[in-house]
């Protein structure tokens, strides 16, 4: 669970289909403009890993008391209309998971 000096982070790693890598980031790019909106966004960070650019990360960061606090909010249009284009976009599942700060430096 997060707490108010430490925000709710997601770390989510997305294999994409070589020949669909321009769909994805132009889906995640409208995506991710539209998540920015919300109350409780914070920050989100796009990587594409060096050795392999059909591998991404997303690393987010959400203002959001606890997960489900987090999965309550999600139920909107945008996120549905992204979600049923990700079976054509990528190559599996993507893997999302809850990071917990253990220390912090900077």
């Amino acid at each position: 669970m997060s707490s108010p000096d430490s925000p709710l982070v997601f770390y989510v790693r997305l294999q994409v289909k070589p020949e669909r890598t321009q769909d994805w980031l132009d889906a995640v790019h409208a995506l991710i403009d539209r998540m920015s909106e919300e109350p409780a966004f914070i920050s989100c960070d796009l990587h594409r890993d060096a050795h392999d650019p059909t591998v991404f990360t997303l690393y987010e960061r959400w203002d959001e008391a606890s997960v489900q606090d987090f999965l309550d909010h999600q139920s909107t249009d945008y996120r549905a209309a992204y979600d049923a284009l990700l079976p054509d976009l990528l190559q599996k599942p993507r893997e999302p998971q809850v990071l917990e700060l253990v220390q912090s430096w900077g």
